[in-house]
């Protein structure tokens, strides 16, 4: 049996960011991080392209709460104790470098997941935090005030137990038996399938600034959408995968969007196209692409209102313009399915947020039993906030157990 004052079952971003935080703040405490696999931090290292999207350059707490679909009520007082701000000094005083991008991600500026492991790994090793691969763990159990824990490779007590496994079923069971309600996972992130010959041959597309919406919901989203070799991405995608995610899986990933690729309204794209049919009256509509859409996906959407190659503006009739109309503003497309969103992959569900407090991260069912990061049923759009919800909840843990 190997004791520890706290142990730390899961090697990835929370873990590591509690122990360094821990170490740094009580240096007496012997720490342990359980991580089940040959090598840790692996979400880490495929985070962002391999890049590591470590936060996103969001400075109001209540701004940044709405990025999270679930534990967005939760998240504002932390928030208020450990933020983006917090999260760029804390990695710039171990000697990494962050940069903000335009759409607002932040990487380091080497631009490699592997400085942000460097980091941690590094961090880890100066305060003397032990790593136990290979350690799988197969129970958790409380005997008076102690927490013990069997692994595939042997016991551990511990004082203080913090779990930030991420998404692993294995120990949601556990945590079950020890009174837990688990919120069922569901995928989070996800692109959308579309077979359509709207879309067809033309990945790679972008459409710049859509309103997307799913029928028969109130699921709306707005930014870029990318035509892929399987249906759509981006933006306007994950964020409706994202905060549908409940919503879609119930409905089998089969449902309808509705597409306004140009952001006006009927009407006022009827007259625009009006106006063109006598401005440009000689010209052919499939080679004058409109609205600032890219040129591929304007030709389908003209193929797809009754016209050919060969339609001039001027030939135009009533029903050609409304069709048009209709496929710029209202365009409807079935989904058939999701794909995953790269590496990203980010699950819905987790430990009941209303059995942790979310001052210390601590259970409300069990004294110095602590969770932080997607292990709880916390989950946010793409785009650097999943790390923000880890290291806030790690800090905060940490701050609690070294006092």
């Amino acid at each position: 049996m190997i004791e520890k004052d706290v142990v730390i079952v899961g090697g990835g971003a929370a873990g590591f960011f509690a122990a360094i935080n821990i170490a740094e703040q009580n240096p007496n405490l012997k720490i342990a991080i359980l991580e089940r696999g040959k090598e840790g931090l692996q979400k880490v290292k495929v985070s962002g392209g391999g890049r590591c999207n470590v936060t996103h350059a969001e400075f109001i707490p209540s701004e940044l709460i709405q990025n999270y679909p679930r534990g967005e009520k939760e998240m504002l007082g932390p928030f208020h104790q450990f933020m983006t701000g917090d999260t760029m000094e804390w990695f710039e005083k171990r000697g990494v470098e962050l940069k903000i991008e335009a759409d607002g991600r932040m990487f380091p500026v080497s631009n490699s997941s592997q400085t942000i492991i460097d980091c941690f790994l590094n961090e880890a090793k100066k305060h003397q935090v032990e790593v136990f691969y290979n350690h799988a763990v197969k129970s958790i159990q409380k005997a008076e005030n102690i927490w013990k824990l069997e692994t595939s490779q042997g016991d551990f007590s511990t004082k203080k137990l913090l779990i930030a496994t991420g998404s692993n079923p294995k120990i949601w069971n556990l945590l079950e038996n020890l009174g837990h309600t688990i919120s069922q996972p569901v995928p989070s992130l996800f692109t959308f399938d579309i077979k359509d010959e709207r879309i067809k041959d033309i990945p790679g597309v972008v459409a710049l600034n859509v309103e997307v919406k799913v029928l028969g919901t109130n699921l709306f989203s707005e930014g870029p959408l990318l035509i892929t070799h399987v249906g759509m991405s981006a933006p306007s995608i994950l964020k409706l995968s994202a905060f549908g995610a409940i919503e879609l899986a119930n409905r089998d990933y089969k449902f309808q969007i509705e597409i306004n690729f140009i952001r006006q309204s009927f009407e006022e794209c009827l007259d625009v196209l009006k106006q063109l049919k006598h401005n440009l009256a000689k010209k052919t509509v499939f080679k004058s692409a409109q609205f600032d859409l890219p040129k591929r996906l304007w030709q389908k959407l003209v193929l797809a209102s009754k016209m050919n190659e060969e339609s001039r503006w001027a030939d135009l009739n009533k029903d050609q313009l409304e069709l048009l109309t209709s496929q710029l503003t209202q365009a409807v497309f079935n989904v058939d399915g999701k794909s995953t969103f790269k590496e990203e992959f980010v699950t819905a569900g987790g430990i009941d947020l209303k059995e942790i407090n979310f001052k210390t991260f601590e259970s409300k069912l069990h004294k110095n039993l602590y969770f932080a990061g997607e292990v709880i049923n916390v989950d946010a759009v793409t785009g650097g906030f999943n790390f923000q919800n880890a290291w806030t909840g790690a800090y905060i843990v940490a701050k609690h157990i070294s006092e």
